[in-house]
């Protein structure tokens, strides 16, 4: 019920336009984000680095409205993937769709991807294709395959667990060879499209996960990145990839900034590769609730700072 509503809030511009004027719900963010400008993010990925951590950044925003938004924010990445290579910091980039144009034209959105991989290519960098709701599926993976088409292999999209549809778009990704990053997914589905039950998700998650890991796939290359922070899943994981031999280097862990550090730590220190997604700018508000909705826990942090003041 609870992660129904923080979802259903998470699209409420009204809503989000009173609770971001609010300093206790700004500091509260600040738990999940690094900052509103690019050299916050990158000062907490050097910090990252010196823990053995890797990581993705991502700059917050979604569903720009005109051309103008669309290249600005292409832009804003182009920047972020000049200061990762000038700054020496070892992170790739995430970004959403609609934040590059896609409810505008498919065809802004593919030019402004095609400038972003270009210039992660020059710098040998990667870039993270975000899945949004399910309204964005087909046109994302069929993008995503038209980059691949023209010969860049330095991107990789996300496939959400909790889709029903997931494990056939995971026999599609398999024939490419893909890097995929696995998570549960955050946003409000009906039930006919999405299972509602978290066992249901788990269940499809390490159903996913082990085709993933499967000889066929690891043959083709892919790539798998576990996005979890459920102690289950990786146990689960760590056990599959010892009983079947695949090497660290295979594979990686990916979380998020904020959440659940002491795991983050302990698998980098066990040897795992581990990357977190670190996301800064001004429009945190819909990412915010998302994390609410994930985790009851995290909406105990913010009461926490209201009831402080």
């Amino acid at each position: 019920m609870m992660r129904a509503v923080l979802l259903k809030l998470s699209q409420n511009n009204t809503v989000q336009s009173a609770f971001s004027r609010y300093r206790f719900a700004q500091r509260a963010a600040r738990r999940f984000i690094a900052g509103e400008h690019l050299d916050e993010a990158i000062a907490v990925v050097r910090e990252l680095n010196a823990k053995n951590i890797v990581a993705t950044l991502d700059h917050l925003g979604e569903n720009t409205t005109n051309e103008r938004e669309a290249i600005a924010a292409a832009d804003e990445y182009l920047k972020i993937l000049d200061a990762i290579a000038q700054m020496g910091v070892e992170s790739e980039i995430s970004l959403k769709l609609t934040q590059m144009g896609l409810d505008i034209s498919y065809e802004l959105c593919l030019q402004n991807m095609r400038r972003i991989v270009e210039r992660a290519r020059q710098y040998q960098n990667f870039v993270c294709i975000d899945m949004e709701s399910s309204a964005y599926t087909d046109r994302t993976l069929d993008l995503y395959e038209t980059l691949r088409r023209e010969g860049f292999d330095n991107v990789g999209p996300v496939i959400q667990a909790y889709l029903r549809r997931s494990a056939r778009d995971i026999e599609r990704l398999i024939e490419w060879g893909a890097r995929v990053r696995l998570c549960k997914g955050a946003y409000q589905e009906p039930p006919e499209i999405a299972f509602p039950n978290k066992r249901d998700v788990d269940a499809n998650y390490l159903k996913l996960l082990e085709t993933l890991f499967s000889p066929r796939a690891q043959e083709q290359g892919v790539y798998p990145a576990i996005a979890t922070h459920d102690e289950k899943i990786i146990r689960w994981a760590l056990q599959y990839v010892r009983e079947h031999k695949i090497p660290p280097d295979r594979f990686e862990f990916q979380m998020l900034y904020g959440i659940r550090r002491d795991l983050q730590i302990h698998l980098a220190q066990a040897g795992y590769r581990v990357r977190v997604y670190v996301s800064y700018g001004t429009h945190w508000y819909p990412y915010f609730m998302r994390r609410l909705a994930e985790r009851p826990a995290n909406v105990f942090f913010v009461l926490r700072n209201l009831v402080r003041g």
